[in-house]
């Protein structure tokens, strides 16, 4: 027993960030973070909460699935950006909705809805739960320095969310972290305690550029293949694939290395939310799914990368 996608919502903030509003205090032009990044323009938080919209984006799930709060057995949460260390976001999204059921969050990162997926289908192997709510919600534009144009061009704010079913459309997944900071980290500031010595470090995103493109690369088009052989299919029989949004560059090249899989089923939309870490991909896939570009039977590989380092992807049968 493994499941199936009943649903899917997403959710992002009102306030649209163009490429040119960010020139005016940070040394950077549209044409710069096009060529190198793929963005043009990115949602930032001014009054939602990263709570706000994960139930948005839950109550979309639920209504595109017909599943009601209460037929819930448990909620997921996959964020690094939580409104609160306690609740997390599964509880606050649980308390919101009005659902009974269990809830906890995850960290993994850009790839935590993977991760969130893969920790699901264990609790529908073990037949202990009929309906699963996995939400990603991130504000990343309150984790970044807004003065480092190789990072505050990059992100931005959004949500995603899929109620999953009992079935056997989960058909491969892969998963892999390469432990440290050195490449990707967000350090924490908890600066209370009177007998810390240690200098802490702001909390900001911390990335280093090449470093994290040549991990990326690799990961993605290396994980892609792997799920695809468990699964004993070719990339010719791939449908879609979902890939994290992490940028246009990075996607573009991790395409050419499973040239298997036809360019045009690598969807793209980056350009418009930037990267939204761990709400990337199932912000993608409702994109895509209410546009009616996912038909029933379709295969769909989903694909991530982010801090950890982790990595992963699955295969799913629509």
């Amino acid at each position: 027993m493994s499941f199936q996608i009943l649903g899917t919502g997403s959710a992002v903030p009102e306030r649209v960030v163009p490429n040119e509003e960010l020139s005016r205090f940070v040394e950077t032009s549209d044409e710069w973070i096009v060529k190198r990044i793929g963005v043009k323009q990115r949602r930032v938080c001014t009054k939602e909460t990263v709570t706000d919209l994960g139930v948005r984006a839950a109550a979309g799930a639920l209504e595109n699935a017909g599943v009601k709060p209460e037929e819930l057995d448990l909620i997921i949460g996959a964020t690094i950006s939580a409104d609160t260390i306690s609740p997390g976001l599964g509880g606050m999204v649980q308390n919101r909705l009005g659902a009974s059921c269990p809830a906890f969050d995850m960290n993994a990162a850009c790839p935590g809805f993977l991760f969130a997926l893969e920790v699901a289908a264990g609790f529908f192997a073990r037949k202990t739960v009929k309906k699963v709510l996995v939400v990603s919600a991130e504000r990343m534009s309150g984790l970044i320095d807004w003065s480092d144009r190789s990072t505050c061009c990059i992100f931005g704010d959004g949500a995603g969310a899929a109620v999953l079913g009992e079935g056997e459309n989960y058909l491969a997944s892969r998963l892999h972290t390469k432990g440290g900071c050195d490449v990707i980290s967000v350090p924490t500031c908890w600066n209370n305690s009177p007998f810390y010595e240690r200098e802490l470090e702001k909390n900001c995103v911390f990335m280093q550029g090449q470093e994290t493109y040549k991990f990326a690369v690799n990961a993605m088009s290396g994980d892609i293949k792997d799920v695809l052989e468990q699964a004993g299919l070719t990339g010719s029989q791939v449908d879609l694939v979902i890939p994290h949004q992490a940028n246009y560059r990075i996607i573009n090249e991790a395409r050419k290395r499973v040239p298997e899989i036809a360019p045009e089923k690598f969807c793209v939309n980056i350009d418009r939310y930037g990267n939204t870490s761990a709400a990337s991909v199932p912000l993608l896939l409702d994109e895509r799914n209410r546009a009616g570009k996912i038909s029933r039977g379709d295969i769909v590989v989903l694909a991530a990368f982010g801090g950890g380092l982790s990595d992963g992807a699955c295969v799913l049968r629509w």
